[in-house]
């Protein structure tokens, strides 16, 4: 198994940029190197000015909010998704992200 996600970290980042129209602010060393990654596999997004109503900033992708939606924390129940996750090579390449997520029994 390879290396296992923050999935906190994870959490409070994509809750930043959904809930500040993506300006995560000032990000730690993790959380700056996290968001760089879910950049570039497609769970977060660059949006242009007029949809960020000015300057450059992060929205979630479809993928990014279903992976929000699995880890969330603020949903009752136990951290099955979170394990499925942790037993994958890699939970947050997108192949192998898009077919965990698309089996029922995740959540």
């Amino acid at each position: 198994m390879s290396d296992r996600y923050d999935w906190d970290l994870i959490e409070r980042l994509l809750h930043d940029v959904q809930n500040s129209a993506g300006n995560a602010g000032s990000l730690n060393a993790p959380g700056a190197e996290l968001q760089a990654l879910l950049l570039k596999r497609g769970f977060l997004e660059t949006l242009t000015s007029s949809e960020a109503g000015g300057g450059e900033h992060l929205g979630l992708t479809p993928r990014g909010a279903s992976l929000l939606a699995l880890i969330d924390s603020s949903i009752p129940g136990d951290d099955h998704p979170r394990q499925v996750l942790n037993e994958q090579a890699d939970a947050l390449d997108p192949a192998t992200f898009d077919e965990v997520a698309s089996k029922a029994q995740i959540a």
